[in-house]
């Protein structure tokens, strides 16, 4: 059993951010049916790798209610006011609002920091906690995973210590991401929020065998359970070709050799542990990810008067946000494609002159679903540059386990689906079991890791994914909404941006943009559904609506798992079995359900949510 316990951060919160309370006309279900049709139709909540109920905090944006808002988010992924500035937005490349026809896609993760932005200053928190369990969980890393999975196991009443080698908690958030990205106040306060509720964290420490250095062994003896989040600690190496053709995998890097080229990997860490680092006139850049991007950005704020990222392939093919791109080539950053490095170019001192690079074509698609790039025989050239960052790649480090645990042909640590690993009581997450991914991405599997090792300390499932459904009275979108345009994040000036590298680059919206943004959301919750039997088939819903929306059908075929399939449509009325609402095509305007002369069309909102048994 649960109990709710609110923590007051400072003042009571504004009336609108407190949950309100289950009726008798909420209902709670497991039905395949449901769980398809939310899998089917609300697209963003099912891609985001956290589950998070987008319509459901949109809309209450929409409504004003910002701490609300911010609730609904932190149920979910956690880190709402982190999430909202660096999430790779996996959400918003399914929004139905960006569809054919549709228009562009709401601006999803900027709503997600206007709610944590716009809340009322004293918003109190409020979350359901367990009873003590007894129980004692280690989390070796302080990055979005181990946060994540200690914020959920210390809602579920166990005592959580978190290990960190950093003097500060984050991970890559702080030492990864620039303050310009990622304001460290923010940081602060949000990384507090998760671990506020009793998770010990023991930082500077370092896990390993070496002197003065905590054993995992010991860990697994004096804990219950060990949870590893380590994440992927180390740079990709460069391996270039030397002039026979063959790959340089053995001997010294070739990236440490010379004094002017870095990892950028290292070179952010570095930086953001406090290091002063400085970069030459013209810098090159070689990887095609945020750190690359990072790197860029960084080397434009210290003083480069050209910088240059190198990709293998093209810039289409970035997997990275189209802001991110936009804002670097607006502080002067350039993006050239279809070249890979294969030598560095050195003076008779040993500094760096240039990078010499073979030009390539586009070939087919990896099996990883990237494009491959074919170097052209006798297509060699070189670009000129003192600076040289590269980032092609990170990559887990596991040397300081001791342990003989299964790893995968990439050294990454494999768990099962419940994030247990081959030894019994030790659980890897995020990063460390996939690989190098995004926040979002670590945050979400370190959450679903935390629930495995809950159902295995306590010998029972305690919490389950269901769907929560509730009667709406009336519509909630006006059709006018459908034309307001996506609305543009406002930033800083440029000649504000060369003044250090703490002053955010994104201001955040105000209420007025927030509000209209939120406005253009389909809420793809709500489910409109049409009662036949009293249904008169006056054709009215189909006359106003403003899209191909509300079909006529003879039959609804049910898929394997229970879920509604496919509509067999039907054009004669004598055949017609029912009068369906196609959900892929209702944008939820209202205009059917105002029209209809029997009330026979209802409105319901569907949400997934995570249930205590």
């Amino acid at each position: 059993m649960s109990a709710q316990k609110g923590l007051l951060q400072s003042e009571p919160d504004e009336p609108d951010s407190a949950p309100s309370a289950d009726n008798g006309s909420v209902y709670y279900s497991e039905d395949p049916r449901d769980l398809g049709w939310v899998a089917e139709n609300v697209p963003c909540q099912v891609a985001c790798p956290a589950g998070t109920n987008i319509p459901g905090y949109i809309q209450a944006i929409m409504e004003k209610q910002y701490g609300r808002a911010y609730e609904i988010n932190r149920e979910a992924n956690v880190l709402p006011g982190i999430l909202g500035r660096v999430c790779s937005r996996p959400c918003e490349d399914v929004c139905r609002h960006g569809w054919p026809e549709n228009g562009e896609p709401v601006r999803i993760c900027h709503l997600k920091r206007s709610a944590a932005d716009l809340k009322h200053s004293g918003h109190r928190i409020t979350e359901s906690l367990y009873t003590p369990s007894g129980k004692k969980v280690a989390i070796v890393g302080g990055g979005p995973a181990g946060v994540a999975a200690a914020h959920d196991l210390s809602l579920l009443g166990h005592d959580v210590t978190i290990f960190d080698r950093e003097k500060e908690a984050g991970g890559m958030l702080r030492y990864g991401i620039p303050a310009f990205r990622l304001p460290r106040d923010i940081l602060k306060v949000e990384l507090h929020n998760a671990l506020r509720l009793g998770v010990e964290l023991k930082a500077g420490v370092c896990i390993g065998n070496g002197d003065g250095q905590v054993t995992l062994e010991s860990l697994r003896r004096d804990f219950d359970a060990v949870l590893l989040t380590a994440g992927c600690a180390a740079a990709t190496r460069l391996q270039l070709r030397r002039e026979t053709g063959e790959a340089d995998e053995g001997g010294e890097d070739p990236v440490l050799r010379v004094a002017d080229a870095e990892y950028g990997l290292d070179f952010l860490l570095a930086l953001h542990r406090g290091e002063k680092k400085t970069v030459g006139r013209r810098v090159a850049v070689v990887g095609a990810g945020f750190t690359a991007l990072d790197c860029s950005r960084v080397a434009r704020r210290l003083g480069a008067k050209e910088v240059i990222i190198h990709l293998r392939t093209a810039e289409e093919y970035i997997p990275v946000s189209k802001e991110e791109i936009f804002e670097a080539k607006r502080e002067g950053v350039k993006i050239v494609g279809l070249r890979t490095p294969v030598g560095l170019i050195t003076d008779g001192n040993g500094r760096l002159t240039g990078v010499k690079f073979v030009q390539n074509r586009l070939g087919g698609w990896r099996a990883d679903g990237r494009r491959q790039a074919i170097p052209i025989e006798g297509s060699e050239f070189i670009e000129k540059c003192d600076t040289l960052f590269v980032a092609i790649g990170q990559k887990t480090v596991n040397d300081f386990m001791g342990l003989d645990l299964d790893l995968d042909r990439w050294g990454n640590v494999r768990a099962s689906e419940d994030g247990m690993t081959s030894m019994e009581g030790l659980f890897a997450a995020g990063d460390f079991v996939n690989g190098s991914s995004t926040v979002i991405e670590a945050v979400g599997h370190g959450r679903k890791v935390a629930l495995g090792i809950d159902t295995w300390l306590m010998g029972r499932v305690r919490r389950k994914t269901m769907v929560r459904m509730e009667p709406v009275e009336k519509p909630l979108r006006e059709r006018s909404f459908d034309f307001i345009p996506r609305q543009h994040m406002p930033t800083i000036a440029l000649n504000k941006r060369r003044k250090g590298l703490e002053r955010e680059v994104e201001t955040g919206m105000d209420v007025d943009l927030a509000h209209e943004e939120a406005k253009r959301c389909y809420l793809c919750n709500l489910k409109y559904q049409i009662d036949i039997d009293n249904c008169i088939y006056c054709r009215a819903c189909i006359e106003v609506a403003p899209r191909d929306c509300i079909k006529l059908v003879r039959d609804v075929a049910i898929n394997e798992d229970g879920s509604y399939g496919k509509l067999e449509e039907i054009s004669e009325w004598n055949q017609v079995g029912a009068i369906w609402i196609d959900n892929d095509e209702c944008i939820r305007c209202g205009a059917c359900y105002l029209v209809c002369p029997t009330r026979c069309i209802s409105i319901s909102r569907l949400e997934l949510v995570t249930r205590d048994v």
